[in-house]
């Protein structure tokens, strides 16, 4: 098991700076998980940890050792790619044995660390076997089984899931899961699946265009977001967002659309007519029966989604602004209904910089 630390990690690529001081400390076993939309940097930090980019500036620690500058074979640090990566006339044993075999291990060290490891991932029946034999889960086993063999201080995941289909997705989701906890070593996993960042991760840090933009467990990230970005990317349907201002005190926000909503959580700090942004979950919102809430609007439906248990309703506000609403798959109307906006449910952020407001 090892620690790792990232200090003002820099990378340019000429003059566009791609990250911009990326600050992380992992501790011992722990499970990272980098998320955020294509080209925000993901990958790219990835990379600079395993030394396949060379750092701007900055400093990567494993273990409180500098090896930024280090090559690749030094770092101790093995990583699984999206497109797997095996050698194609190799077996499935050569394949995993291969990374042992340079380091000049013994034939019997290397047969016993390979069928250990293909016992692991239920491989033992393939080793003979060359990828073009094998399934796309099976080959991306084999480059798990690859990384784990060596026994490396840190392990990188670059995408691994993202050529599978659904199905195995979810199987391999809970067997990465499985073996990263069986096997406590420490690992940063890249993804751009939130289903796969909130359940794999002990914590999540989100990046936006190459900037560290929260850095919290998943459940935190989740239900209080750093920022309207963070608040929009992470969560399926997005969270929905209204324009408004703050009023009576700081303890309320007035919507453009009209309604006044008083804060549950307690009173925010600014000025009366500061701009907010005000965000909630497509299941937070309450369909109420006409002229029972005042703060109740009007939702012309616009698209029925049907999700098996549950059901999606896309509809517009009288502004026309599109509202995405959450409801049992038996309760979607198929014309019009009024939404309300429980107070307990309600995110607020400064419009102008994006930044969550707590209460104070």
């Amino acid at each position: 098991m090892a620690t790792l630390k990232l200090t003002a990690l820099r990378k340019n690529f000429g003059p566009v700076e791609v990250l911009h001081g990326i600050d992380l400390a992992l501790t011992s076993g722990e499970m990272l998980v980098i998320v955020g939309a294509s080209g925000c940097g993901k990958s790219t930090l990835l990379r600079l940890v395993a030394g396949l980019e060379a750092i701007t500036s900055g400093a990567i620690e494993l273990d409180g050792r500098d090896v930024a500058r280090l090559d690749p074979a030094e770092r101790d640090i093995a990583m699984v790619f999206q497109n797997y990566a095996l050698y194609p006339h190799m077996s499935v044993f050569d394949n995993m044995a291969y990374a042992l075999k340079i380091r000049g291990l013994t034939k019997p060290d290397i047969a016993a660390r390979v069928r250990e490891t293909a016992e692991m991932l239920g491989l033992a029946p393939l080793l003979a076997r060359k990828p073009r034999q094998l399934s796309g889960g099976q080959r991306q086993r084999v480059a798990m089984g690859r990384a784990i063999v060596r026994h490396p201080k840190l392990f990188l995941f670059d995408e691994p899931l993202s050529n599978l289909d659904a199905t195995l997705r979810v199987t391999m989701r809970a067997e990465i899961k499985r073996l990263q906890r069986r096997m406590a070593v420490t690992s940063l996993y890249v993804t751009h699946d939130q289903v796969e960042a909130m359940t794999l991760g002990d914590r999540l840090l989100v990046l936006h265009e190459g900037r560290a933009v929260q850095l919290a467990t998943p459940m935190e990230v989740f239900e209080r977001p750093a920022n309207t970005y963070v608040a929009g990317f992470i969560g399926a349907p997005a969270m929905n967002f209204l324009p408004g201002a703050l009023s009576h005190g700081g303890t309320a926000v007035s919507l453009d659309l009209g309604p006044v909503i008083p804060f549950a959580d307690g009173k925010r700090d600014g000025a009366a007519g500061q701009r907010l942004t005000i965000g909630i979950r497509p299941e937070h919102i309450a369909p109420v029966p006409p002229g029972t809430d005042p703060t109740g609007l009007e939702l012309q439906v616009d698209l029925l989604e049907p999700l098996g248990s549950e059901t999606i309703v896309i509809g517009r506000l009288p502004n026309n602004e599109l509202l995405s609403v959450k409801l049992p798959k038996n309760d979607a109307p198929t014309h019009s209904m009024r939404v309300a906006f429980p107070a307990t449910h309600l995110h607020v952020f400064d419009a102008g910089t994006g930044l969550r407001l707590d209460p104070t």
